[in-house]
C-alpha cells in the first residue's frame, strides 16, 4: 500500500496551497536578501565616502584620497559585495538608477586604487585600447567595463542627468558625490549634483552676458544627443542656474554661442 492513498481529498488542496506558498516566497526571499545586500554595500560605501574624499572649493569640487582608499581593507569587502549583487533583481528605474551609478563610481575608483599612484585613468588604458573598454570588475558574477555601464545600461534610461552623477576620477569630471545614491532619493541626489556641477565656473557652466556666449563642459559636447529630448544643452540647464541669469539667458538664447571647456584629464585626488 502506499502511503498517498492515505491522504483524504480534503488535504490534498490545503498541500497544494502551501506548495505554491513556498514556491512564491522563494523569489520573493531572494529579492530581499538582494536588497539587503545593495543597502549594506551602500552603507560600507557611504563610510568609506566620508573617510577618504573631501568638499573643496576649486575646479575639482571633491578630493579622492586613493591612497588611503588603497590601504582600507573595508574598500575589498565593498567591491567583493558589488561582485556579488543581483542587478537582475532590480525591478523599477530609481533601482537601477542608484545601483548602476554607484557601481560605475566604484569601478572607477578601484581601477585608480589598483594601479594607484597614477597621474591620469587614461593612463591606465591605451589609444587603440582605451581604459573605458577594459575590464573594470565584476558584478553579479560577471566583468563588466566602464564603457558598458554608462553607455549600454544607464544612457539608454533616458536619464541625461547620469552625466553629473558618473565620475572617471578626472579634474573635469563633475565632483564625485559623497554619498551614495539610494533609489528613495535618487531624483533629489540628481539634481544636487547637476547643481553643485553647473556651480563651477572653471568646468560645469559660465555665462557670459557681453560676448553672449555660454561655456559649458564638453560632456555637454560629447552627449548632445541625450539632452535633446528634453530640448537641449541650454533648456537643460536652466533650471539650475541663478534666477537672474536663467531669464536673462531665456531672453537671449537666439544669440548665445555654445562654447567647452577644455578638459584636463588629471586625477581628482
Amino acid at each position: 500500500m502506499t502511503h498517498h492513498k492515505n491522504l483524504s481529498g480534503s488535504a490534498l488542496p490545503v498541500i497544494l496551497a502551501c506548495l505554491v506558498t513556498l514556491l512564491l516566497a522563494v523569489p520573493l526571499h531572494a529579492a530581499h536578501a538582494g536588497a539587503g545586500r545593495d543597502a549594506n554595500t551602500r552603507d560600507l560605501y557611504g563610510a568609506i565616502l566620508e573617510d577618504h574624499t573631501r568638499p573643496t572649493k576649486d575646479i575639482v569640487q571633491t578630493r579622492v584620497n586613493y591612497r588611503a582608499i588603497k590601504n582600507d581593507p573595508r574598500w575589498k569587502q565593498v567591491v567583493a559585495d558589488l561582485g556579488e549583487s543581483n542587478p537582475k533583481a532590480l525591478r523599477v528605474d530609481d533601482e537601477k538608477l542608484a545601483f548602476w551609478i554607484n557601481a560605475y563610481n566604484i569601478l572607477a575608483i578601484d581601477l585608480v586604487q589598483n594601479a594607484y599612484p597614477v597621474d591620469s585613468i587614461k593612463d591606465l588604458g591605451s589609444f587603440f585600447s582605451p581604459v573605458w573598454e577594459a575590464k573594470a570588475g565584476s558584478i553579479g558574477g560577471r566583468s563588466y567595463t566602464l564603457e558598458e555601464i554608462e553607455h549600454k545600461i544607464l544612457r539608454p534610461m533616458g536619464e541625461p542627468r547620469i552625466h553629473a552623477a558618473i565620475v572617471c576620477a578626472s579634474v573635469s569630471c563633475p565632483p564625485l558625490a559623497r554619498t551614495p545614491f539610494t533609489p528613495e532619493r535618487i531624483n533629489a541626489q540628481l539634481d544636487s549634483i547637476v547643481r553643485a556641477w553647473l556651480s563651477n565656473p572653471e568646468k560645469g557652466l559660465r555665462l557670459d552676458r557681453d560676448d553672449e556666449t555660454l561655456n559649458v563642459s564638453k560632456i555637454f559636447r560629447w552627449f548632445e544627443s541625450d539632452f535633446e529630448a528634453g530640448g537641449g544643452v541650454i533648456q537643460f540647464v536652466l533650471p539650475h542656474m541663478a534666477t537672474e541669469d536663467a531669464d536673462w539667458l531665456r531672453e537671449h538664447r537666439a544669440d548665445i554661442d555654445l562654447e567647452y571647456f577644455d578638459y584636463a584629464w588629471g586625477l581628482n585626488e
